[in-house]
């Protein structure tokens, strides 16, 4: 049986399908003053260190994207959700940084020492 793996999306092509009304639910799995600081307009907050505690919030999303600043946390959180028994999994590549650089420029690109 084949195992379920991470599935990567670049923003533009997430961007596209959410345009065209896909049903993807967006997850930003950053800590708490990062997702105060900005976020992709209509997404879902749980932190990295929470995932695993309140995935049963989530469990009914078929097609889920995950993001963070720049990937390395989502695809972290990407895998927890595989492991938990989602199919449809996206890690957004880049993560917000990308977001901002390529879909959407309103969206403040931010330093952080620790991520």
């Amino acid at each position: 049986m084949a195992t379920k793996k991470v599935l990567h999306i670049q923003p533009i092509i997430l961007n596209e399908r959410l345009e065209k009304g896909d049903d993807i639910f967006l997850l930003d799995v950053r800590e708490n003053w990062e997702y105060s600081l900005t976020s992709i307009k209509e997404s879902n907050h749980i932190p990295l260190n929470e995932l695993v505690d309140r995935v049963q919030e989530i469990m009914f999303e078929e097609e889920i994207a995950v993001y963070c600043h720049h990937g390395e946390r989502a695809f972290l959180g990407a895998q927890i959700l595989i492991e938990s028994g989602f199919k449809k999994v996206y890690h957004l590549t880049g993560g917000i940084d990308a977001w901002s650089q390529v879909v959407d420029p309103r969206v403040p690109r931010y330093k952080s020492e620790l991520f």
